[in-house]
């Protein structure tokens, strides 16, 4: 009836691969939306206290570097969507449900070769996710630096603290950037909710690239998992081969043996 027919559906979900997608849609979804919103709030920040602007003809500056960094986020955020449905259209391909409906061949011969390519897959994605993370946290740590200076301000009257961007690799040698303490414009930054919010919205992205490699890491157990199954069901295929030739070797003995028998009685 409907009972039987909505256990045998619960009982073919792959609830592993299910739980890996939806962290790495989570962290992909954070990753991606807090960092193009960080991005767009650091031009802001440059442009408006640091007094920078974009630089004239084909010339790579650091506003360039975001734009180009926005679309790779695009781009990220649209191949990991298509790799978490295909993850999860592995998993369903290796569960017994699936096995019932099309037979042990399909599962042997297809799972396992899609399962061992995932695999592989898998690990380089995860190696780039470690990257991502890795890149994540030098913002986080420069606007950590700067919410620092501005904190140490606060609480030591007359001090003056300056934030060099050259420090950082936003500007080259030869142009001075920097803001200090004392200027009016380091003064209405501190203040201002748009320096909290963005360094808030680059560790958020950091938190969603740690979740995606746990998502990988979680994904590799998973397909090495199915992996073993499928390896396992072709040898079960295998030996099940050999039996039911043997049994009808000897059925065919048997029957052999028996005419022959009868054929001498008569």
């Amino acid at each position: 009836g409907c009972f039987e027919c909505c256990i045998k559906c619960l009982g073919g979900i792959p609830y592993a691969s299910l739980i890996a997608t939806i962290l790495l849609y989570a962290g992909v979804a954070l990753f991606c939306g807090c960092g193009h919103e960080a991005l767009s709030g650091t031009v802001n920040i440059l442009q408006t206290y640091f007094e920078m602007t974009r630089s004239a003809g084909d010339v790579i500056d650091v506003f360039t570097m975001i734009d180009i960094f926005k679309y790779v986020i695009y781009g990220v955020a649209a191949a990991f969507f298509v790799y978490g449905i295909l993850l999860m259209v592995e998993g369903f391909f290796t569960t017994g449900a699936i096995k019932d409906l099309y037979g042990d061949f399909k599962i042997t011969t297809c799972g396992r070769c899609v399962s061992a390519w995932f695999i592989m897959l898998t690990y380089i994605f995860m190696l780039a996710w470690l990257g991502v993370t890795a890149f994540t946290s030098l913002p986080v740590y420069m606007y950590f630096n700067l919410w620092t200076i501005c904190r140490n301000a606060t609480l030591v009257d007359g001090a003056n603290l300056c934030l060099d961007l050259r420090q950082y690799g936003i500007v080259t040698i030869g142009e001075e950037k920097k803001i200090c303490t004392m200027s009016e414009s380091f003064i209405k930054m501190c203040e201002s909710n748009e320096l909290n919010m963005t360094f808030h919205l680059f560790i958020v992205a950091l938190a969603g690239a740690g979740a995606a490699v746990i998502a990988m890491v979680h994904y590799l157990m998973v397909l090495s998992a199915n992996w073993a199954y499928v390896k396992d069901a072709c040898r079960m295929q295998k030996y099940e081969d050999i039996k039911s030739k043997e049994e009808q070797e000897l059925h065919d003995i048997h029957s052999t043996r028996s005419k022959e028998r009868l054929n001498a009685y008569t």
